[in-house]
């Protein structure tokens, strides 16, 4: 047996450029957690595993050391009628007018899955899942464990807030990271995703790395780095894990906000809804139903309405009303195009920013939103516009907003005079990754 490690050892360790044992992992994850590492000494070893890296087996034993300092969930005994239910996630890396967990978890449940959703709030540009569903009157976000595993077993899907209780050491850990400028490392980000979502206890997790510019990985080396990162630490502690790769330099869907999100979720359940939002649910759906073990083409319960049934019946177990009114904002203001001509981008970034500074998103943890704030666009790349039509629709209660918002929203809709000019795309689905 060696000497205990201490904080100043373990990040000597890291900073010259060498792995972490097992035991150095252990304790310094334990210790950060019960405050006997101080923040300064987990910033610097953040800073040495930015600058110098993890090998597979360290971000495992990270990621295991995260997990161990909380609790762990267990769907193993969830039935339906005598039949044990496999269960299967899927995890965002964020990015503009993503609102594909609220089609999706239906979707898949309505195959006879369990969808165990735990989901997080939006923080800067990125709106949060809970915080588009909260717009539904009545809708509850907090949902004990049995209260869950009943409507798991009940309706086949639960979107809801993750306890306090799993990974704590994530929590704390990105706090720090938020603000020493150690966000950025693939390893850390990996650990911190996979340490909550395989605490979680899904038998199957399908992950969607966002890569371009409205995404929090801008290029696709650092987007296909995470993404097989990630899928080897579910892979290594037993969780089916598959990832796809897909594109986020032009927003999802035509809407960036909450309840306008809610609404055009909806619409995809409705078996309408804008093409790209549709075509990333069936992508994610298939993974997933794969991973549960269905034989089925998804896209025949969007058409059939077995879909909206589960949604319908998921949004009333947590006390909402998916008959209701969503929210609408009382103030609008339309930006128009001021040349007649063709739409060569939409910026998701500049859209984003427009709709957290209409009061979409939050600046800081804990700060309200408004639930019909946002932006939509009425315009995709390779359109054809005339001088004064409609771009893009900034809502909000507080006009005193616009303003800034304007000034982020100005440049997000690009238009070519040339008529002729070639506008190009990619693919939304760029690739599969998987262990191997």
């Amino acid at each position: 047996m060696g000497a205990t490690p201490d904080a100043v050892s373990v990040i000597a360790t890291k900073r010259d450029g060498h792995a972490l044992s097992d035991e150095q992992i252990d304790w310094v994850i334990r210790a950060f957690t019960d405050g006997l590492v101080a923040d300064e000494q987990m910033s610097a070893l953040a800073m040495a595993i930015l600058l110098r890296g993890m090998d597979r087996r360290e971000v495992a034993r990270w990621t295991a050391a995260m997990i161990a300092t909380g609790e762990r969930m267990d769907f193993a005994d969830l039935r339906r009628d005598g039949r044990v239910l496999a269960t299967v996630d899927k995890h965002s890396t964020g990015g503009v007018g993503d609102k594909i967990t609220l089609p999706l978890a239906p979707l898949v449940a309505s195959y006879g899955l369990a969808v165990p959703q735990l989901s997080g709030r939006g923080l800067g540009h990125t709106g949060g899942t809970l915080d588009k569903l909260e717009a539904i009157p009545g809708w509850r976000a907090d949902v004990d464990v049995a209260s869950m595993m009943a409507q798991l077993s009940a309706v086949g899907a639960v979107i809801c807030a993750a306890g306090a209780g799993l990974a704590p050491a994530d929590k704390k850990l990105y706090a720090l990271r938020d603000v020493t400028g150690t966000v950025e490392s693939i390893p850390l980000i990996a650990s911190s995703i996979m340490s909550k979502k395989i605490a979680e206890g899904t038998g199957a997790l399908v992950l969607d790395v966002k890569v371009g510019a409205g995404a929090f990985m801008k290029s696709l080396d650092d987007a296909r780095a995470l993404a097989q990162t990630m899928v080897e630490l579910g892979t290594d502690a037993g969780v089916h894990t598959v990832a796809l790769l897909t594109a986020m330099s032009i927003p999802l869907g035509r809407t960036a906000g909450n309840a306008i999100e809610v609404s055009e979720s909806v619409e995809v359940l409705a078996g309408g809804g804008p093409p790209d939002v549709v075509e990333l649910t069936l992508a994610l759906a298939r993974e997933m139903l794969l991973a549960g073990g269905v034989d089925a083409d998804p896209a025949q319960n969007l058409a059939n309405g077995r879909a909206m049934d589960s949604w319908r019946a998921m949004i009333a177990a947590q006390g909402g009303d998916p008959d209701a009114p969503l929210p609408q904002a009382r103030e609008s203001e339309v930006l128009t195009a001021e040349i007649d001509g063709v739409v060569g981008d939409l910026d998701a970034m500049a859209i984003g920013v427009a709709a957290w500074r209409l009061g979409a998103g939050r600046a800081r943890q804990g700060e309200p939103v408004q639930a019909g704030a946002g932006v939509r666009w009425h315009v995709s790349p390779g359109d054809r516009v005339r001088r004064g039509d409609p771009l893009l629709t900034l809502l909000t209660d507080t006009p005193d907003r616009f303003a800034d918002a304007r000034a982020a929203a100005v440049g997000a809709v690009t238009v070519q005079a040339d008529l002729d000019a070639p506008v190009e795309h990619g693919p939304l689905i760029i690739d599969r990754v998987t262990v191997g």
